[in-house]
């Protein structure tokens, strides 16, 4: 990062040492900054109340501080999963969903405004990419949501609007910030992040020996069916991102999470079951099956339930590990995209 890039919540503690000491301030106000910002989660500089007022000016001054404004909450009557419209402080828009769980609260973030990747049945893309998120904006998804409802977050899905392995620098950034012991100090194993195949992404993730577990979006058992539905899948072949998964293990030790979306008629067939047994076999994974979540702008439909039951057991017998992911806030706009997009056709 270009020092003139930087925003005070998106800085490591390190760098902040170096920064109040350059204002002539003494190094433990540093750590101070660091837990208003990462544990107490302030607003803005005026909470930190420890702090001497001209060093808070000072601070205002020179700095921005990344603070998110929420603009609606809505908040499923069939399992309590909230979906959070935040405001970016340049007129953007981005989504994060809280869901509740016996193991712990779980938060999705979005890691760009829009996306790029151009996946057929998904909302977020529709648009096209506007930008990357900041380390800062997709820490403060998280602190927002913290705050508004006052319950602590165990787990973290970096599964939103976005490609994060397109938005690598700030991804890696936010994952050492978030597990980092000074401040929320959520374990790494506890932390998914979702790509749809950027291979050589995926293999620089793998280098970094980080203990997250890698997703991929699959969605196609070929490299026909994905192309299909996935554009990507026409710069990497399946068997590239498919060798990029056993390398990701081979380096990390960590499990393969595959995510695959059954849209009717397309891809939830018994061949689609069988060639995604043959993809995957000898492979240390896990497979999530989703009930694609319909959108008005494409015609496809989610896979009858019968379909699902028959790839899970088709799944089974082979010895994949596999589940039928449970649907979360399908009455919220619960898919990536759909409440932003919504929101934008309001306004």
């Amino acid at each position: 990062m270009e020092k003139e890039s930087y925003d005070m919540k998106s800085m490591t503690l390190d760098e902040i040492k170096t920064i109040i000491t350059e204002m002539g301030e003494k190094s433990f106000r540093a750590k101070q900054l660091y837990e208003w910002m990462h544990i107490k989660l302030a607003r803005n500089y005026d909470e930190m109340t420890n702090l001497p007022k001209s060093l808070r000016e000072k601070l205002t001054k020179n700095y921005p501080y990344t603070s998110l404004r929420e603009v609606m909450v809505q908040t499923s009557k069939i399992d309590g999963t909230k979906k959070y419209l935040f405001a970016l402080a340049d007129g953007n828009y981005i989504e994060s969903v809280w869901m509740q769980y016996h193991h712990g609260n779980s938060v999705c973030i979005s890691s760009q405004v829009g996306c790029r990747m151009g996946c057929r049945f998904c909302a977020s893309t529709l648009d096209g990419l506007e930008r990357n998120l900041t380390p800062s904006e997709m820490l403060d998804q998280i602190y927002a949501i913290v705050r508004s409802t006052k319950e602590r977050v165990s787990n973290i899905v970096v599964m939103g609007t976005g490609e994060p392995l397109d938005n690598y620098d700030n991804l890696l950034r936010f994952i050492q910030m978030v597990s980092d012991e000074n401040g929320l100090h959520i374990s790494q194993r506890n932390i998914t992040v979702s790509t749809c195949g950027i291979v050589e992404n995926m293999r620089r993730l793998a280098d970094e020996k980080l203990q997250i577990t890698l997703a991929l979006s699959l969605h196609g058992s070929t490299q026909e069916k994905r192309q299909e539905l996935m554009p990507i899948a026409n710069k990497y072949a399946i068997d590239e991102v498919i060798d990029a998964c056993r390398y990701y293990f081979a380096q990390t030790g960590r499990r393969i999470t595959f995510e695959y979306s059954l849209v009717g008629g397309i891809n939830d067939t018994e061949a689609d079951a069988e060639n995604l047994c043959k993809l995957v076999s000898g492979l240390n994974c896990h497979v999530n099956l989703i009930p694609v979540n319909p959108i008005k702008e494409r015609d496809y439909v989610v896979s009858e339930h019968r379909n699902v039951l028959c790839f899970q057991n088709k799944l089974e017998k082979k010895h994949i590990n596999v589940t039928v992911r449970r649907e979360m806030g399908r009455d919220i706009d619960g898919a990536c995209g759909q409440l932003r997009r919504r929101f934008g056709d309001l306004n």
